[in-house]
């Protein structure tokens, strides 16, 4: 007996003043569906996924979610008013006894839940969203944009959650590497119109290309038989007017069918200019530390920046790898050390915090009010790589339209404003790139362009980012920084710091790890000696699971309590279940921990 989907839309249409979004959609969700929702900026991910939740109420069609279906949804900016703390937001509506649910989300997601709302940052309140969402377990999540504000070891927590949960879930993220790891299915969105390919998110690109083609060729086929019609219609009408009417309403029909196809939106006209070549040593660092208070941010540590280098920054959130480039930039000093700029430095910082976009003035005003860009007394031409142009038709090339030109700023989405901050800062010619978290909101296709135009740009990158994909598309050098003010350098991307971190301990380690200290001699030592010593990870590890244990301890002791309730089984047999499935796994996983632990600490003693 086949299921009931978990929801279904049926002839959804919904119009916001102008175009419709969407005209006539359906779509079905079943059980167990791992859905990827993609498509451009300005699409309506965002809106379709309001529409399932409920919370955006369409002009026609219907949403139909079975009695006693559980649909929750993580929005990109939570409304918390009303809560005091981060944990007493995340914990709403779970029964006495499961706020251990709540306490293992922020663990992994690494937030405090004792944090008080009003002092929350953003990056906080959605990662308490996401808490909330997965303690919850509802039969479908909605997932708007999960990773933004996640460093790199908090996605991966996820990532293991979502590919452990038994629920189905609507994903939307600009994260490859999360898409491919997780989603079975896709939905696209493309002019208002959704279409679905059971495959995993390794196939959407060639099926949206060969879609693309198709379109293309039916459209050429349709403007060779309306050539060839009117051809006709101007040659042979006079002589059979009577005759031949049919034939005229159905060459208008044919031209109002080809007049209502939706153009598709082409890609920003985005490009960097590398202006005068900077020197060859771009920025040396010599033993440059720094300390906040009693917190070490970043040991000693040397770094030589060449040009054309692309180095990426990784490590969790609150690490230090901002402070670490805004060093070697000179924006901060370090307490020790020197660091030393090349010639000719000409730098342009793409900021994760859109500090440099006043969410007051319109689209017009924030670049022709940029004095770097501003061309004289004019109001309405901007500087764009030494040549004047009209800022209308340059915000165009950035895919921003009429109506959006003269608007706030603050009325754009998260994608729309990265797009403003980038077509700023390539307006302006530049040899050393800062980038710190380029990726956040950024569509797939602008993500394509972004990594083409950096491929072909003459002058070196700094990039902070925790795109995985990204991180291996762009970098050749990575340096990690993973607490404890320690940063070490590895050859490559993402794919292989994780490579050679696992074989820290080998022969190639002393080839291609360079530790922050730079030291020449523990490069060179033999790879035997090493073998016996903990890698710095390790020993991270080491100190770190008596932690570990601890909680999960706790965690076993509380549900050990909940279980304990004789009623709980016959009363509610759902939580029952779902608390002895709790209690097995984090059972398995303390058996699993001590091992480690006694593992790590007899090599240690060694």
């Amino acid at each position: 007996m086949a299921r009931a989907p978990l929801l279904q839309l049926s002839d959804i249409s919904l119009t916001f003043g102008g175009n419709p979004v969407f005209d006539g959609l359906s779509l079905t969700v079943q059980q167990g569906d791992r859905l990827a929702l993609v498509g451009r900026n300005g699409s309506g991910k965002s809106t379709l996924m309001k529409v399932m939740a409920g919370l955006v109420e369409a002009d026609r069609g219907e949403v139909v979610t079975p009695a006693g279906t559980s649909v929750g949804y993580m929005e990109q900016d939570p409304d918390l008013s009303g809560f005091a703390t981060l944990g007493e937001f995340a914990a709403a509506g779970l029964a006495p006894g499961e706020d251990y649910l709540v306490d293992v989300a922020a663990e992994g997601l690494k937030f405090d839940p004792h944090r008080p709302v009003a002092t929350a940052s953003g990056g906080e309140r959605r990662r308490a969203a996401l808490a909330r969402l997965l303690a919850q377990a509802p039969d479908l999540m909605l997932l708007d944009e999960p990773t933004n504000h996640l460093d790199i070891q908090a996605i991966g927590w996820l990532e293991r959650q979502l590919a452990e949960t038994r629920a189905a879930f609507v994903l939307i993220s600009h994260d490859r590497a999360f898409l491919r790891a997780l989603a079975r299915s896709t939905l696209w969105i493309d002019r208002g119109e959704v279409r679905r390919q059971d495959k995993g998110f390794e196939a959407f690109e060639d099926w949206r290309e060969a879609t693309w083609a198709a379109e293309d060729e039916a459209r050429h086929k349709l403007d060779r038989k309306i050539k060839a019609e009117g051809r006709w219609a101007v040659e042979g009408i006079s002589a059979r007017r009577k005759r031949n009417q049919g034939r005229v309403r159905a060459l208008a029909a044919l031209r109002q069918e080809r007049s209502s196809q939706i153009r598709r939106q082409g890609t920003a006209a985005m490009a960097f200019d590398s202006g005068v070549q900077s020197g060859k040593r771009v920025i040396e660092a010599r033993d440059i530390s720094k300390s906040f208070g009693d917190r070490m941010i970043l040991r000693p540590f040397d770094l030589r920046v060449q040009r054309g280098d692309r180095i990426a920054f990784v490590g969790p959130n609150g690490a230090g790898k901002t402070t670490l480039i805004r060093m070697l930039t000179g924006e901060i000093a370090p307490d020790t050390g020197t660091v030393v700029h090349g010639t000719n430095l000409q730098i342009a910082v793409f900021d994760q915090n859109r500090s440099a976009l006043d969410e007051n003035v319109s689209l017009w005003e924030s670049l022709t009010g940029d004095p770097e860009m501003r061309v004289g007394g004019r109001a309405d031409q901007v500087m764009v790589r030494g040549q004047p142009r009209h800022v209308v038709g340059y915000l165009k090339d950035f895919l921003f339209d009429d109506a959006q030109v003269r608007a706030p700023v603050g009325s754009l989405s998260g994608g729309e404003k990265a797009r403003l901050l980038l077509a700023r800062i390539m307006a302006k010619p530049s040899n050393l790139l800062v980038l710190d978290e380029p990726t956040n909101d950024l569509d797939i296709e602008t993500l394509d362009l972004l990594q083409d135009i950096l491929g072909d740009y003459d002058g070196t990158v700094l990039l902070v980012s925790h795109d995985r994909d990204f991180i291996d598309r762009v970098a050749d050098t990575t340096i990690a920084m993973e607490g404890d003010g320690r940063a070490t350098t590895y050859a490559g991307g993402w794919t292989d710091y994780l490579a050679q971190r696992q074989d820290d301990a080998g022969p190639q380690a002393s080839v291609a790890v360079r530790t922050a200290t730079g030291s020449a001699a523990a490069a060179a030592a033999p790879a035997k000696s090493r073998a016996a010593k903990l890698s710095f990870t390790e020993r991270h590890r080491l100190e770190t699971l008596p932690g570990e244990l601890a909680r999960l301890e706790a965690e076993i002791a509380k549900l050990g309590e909940f279980l304990a309730d004789p009623q709980l089984y016959s009363a509610q047999p759902a939580k029952f279940a779902k608390a002895t499935e709790a209690l097995s796994e984090r059972q398995r996983a303390l058996a699993s921990a001590e091992d480690e632990w006694l593992a790590l600490a007899e090599r240690d003693d060694a």
